[in-house]
C-alpha cells in the first residue's frame, strides 16, 4: 500500500505549469537568440535552434561532437535558462551525468527535453480547452 502510495507521487508533476509559462518556453525566438550548435570554438556546424522542438529535432542529427562540446560547457542549459526561461528543463539538463558521452549522452539529453516538451504541450492543450470550454455555449433545442 505505502509502494502504491510512493509510486503515486512519484508520477505527479512537482508544479503546475501555467499556459503562459509553456507558451512563453515553447515560442520561437528570433535569429540572434536562437541556439547555434558548434564543434568547437570558432567551429559552427551552420544548424540552429530557434525554438524547443527545433532544439530536439536538431540533436537527431548534430554531430555528437557538438552535444559533447555543448554539454561539458553548459550551453544547453544555459540558453534553456536564460533564453527560453525554462528553470525545470535546465536543472533536469544539469542533473545529467557528466560521465556519460556519445550516443549515450545523446539520448539522455534527447530523453529529458522530450519528457519536458510533452508537458509543455499538455499545458498548453489544456489551456485551449479551458478557452473553447468557457466560449462555447449550448443551447437546448
Amino acid at each position: 500500500m505505502v509502494a502504491k502510495k510512493i509510486a503515486r507521487e512519484r508520477q505527479m508533476p512537482k508544479s503546475r505549469i501555467s499556459p503562459e509559462l509553456a507558451s512563453r518556453i515553447l515560442r520561437t525566438v528570433a535569429l540572434p537568440e536562437a541556439f547555434l550548435f558548434f564543434t568547437d570554438i570558432g567551429q559552427y556546424t551552420c544548424e540552429f535552434a530557434p525554438c524547443l522542438a527545433d532544439f530536439l529535432g536538431k540533436l537527431e542529427k548534430i554531430p555528437l561532437k557538438s552535444i559533447e562540446f555543448h554539454f561539458e560547457r553548459g550551453d544547453f542549459e544555459r540558453w534553456i535558462r536564460e533564453t527560453l526561461s525554462d528553470e525545470c528543463l535546465a536543472d533536469e539538463m544539469s542533473r545529467i551525468d557528466r560521465t556519460i558521452l556519445g550516443e549515450e549522452l545523446r539520448a539522455a539529453i534527447q530523453t529529458v527535453v522530450e519528457k519536458r516538451l510533452e508537458e509543455l504541450k499538455i499545458a498548453t492543450m489544456t489551456e485551449t480547452y479551458r478557452s473553447t470550454k468557457l466560449t462555447t455555449t449550448i443551447t437546448p433545442a
